[in-house]
């Protein structure tokens, strides 16, 4: 998963972020509005946990900017304010959970998982793409009932060819998603080919035919034909 973790309060900041990278994901922080707005202006996040009261604006003009843009990243509202109208407003707007502080990392991500899961998966823990089987709770992929070992970055590229099935995806895209907006200061993406060769060579092992197909000069798409 990429994350983008909006949120003012650094202690708080870096504990969600530690807690969500230690588990393989991709995060990415904001702690004013300002910076907010300049990455979801650029990038494209599974999910963004948005605090509302930031020091230099209101995080939910970052929410109707996202929602007037068809922006189909998921959004987590994580704010003090427990009132029944703020939680109103924010879902009215478009937010897909609300979360009052303080809480549990654990329950965070678990409302994290399902927000993805909804948005990308129709909302299912198995993920069925011809012989293909993930558990998106245990994490674990299967070929024709044979347990692939992936490692966690092979793991969120299938991931995300599965959640762009039929669309063609850059390698910019690719590296983008899976290692965050640094990525953009390096000189190629040709490390983008080993991964999907690793990822390729792991299913075709298994029994699986090569889905992911190359479109020359754009990038890849995982496709049935």
């Amino acid at each position: 998963m990429k994350i983008l973790i909006v949120e003012d309060e650094q202690g708080l900041r870096e504990s969600i972020e530690d807690y969500f990278s230690e588990a393989g994901n991709v995060c990415e922080t904001a702690s004013d509005y300002k910076t907010a707005m300049a990455k979801v202006n650029v990038y494209h996040y599974d999910c963004i946990l948005l605090d509302i009261t930031l020091p230099d604006g209101d995080g939910l003009n970052i929410l109707k900017y996202l929602k007037s843009t068809n922006s189909l990243d998921g959004v987590l509202i994580i704010s003090a304010k427990n009132s029944l109208d703020d939680k109103l407003e924010g879902l009215d707007i478009g937010a897909d959970d609300y979360l009052v502080k303080p809480f549990h990392l654990s329950e965070l991500r678990a409302r994290v998982t399902a927000i993805i899961r909804r948005k990308s998966f129709n909302g299912s823990n198995l993920l069925v793409f011809n012989e293909i089987n993930i558990d998106l709770l245990a994490k674990e992929v299967k070929v024709n009932d044979v347990v692939i070992k992936f490692t966690r970055k092979e793991y969120a590229l299938l991931l995300y060819f599965l959640a762009n099935k039929g669309k063609v995806v850059s390698k910019n895209a690719i590296a983008e998603h899976l290692w965050g907006d640094g990525i953009d200061i390096a000189d190629n993406f040709d490390f983008i080919y080993s991964h999907i060769k690793n990822v390729r060579k792991k299913l075709e092992e298994a029994g699986c035919k090569d889905y992911i197909k190359a479109t020359y000069g754009m990038g890849y798409k995982l496709a049935d034909q």
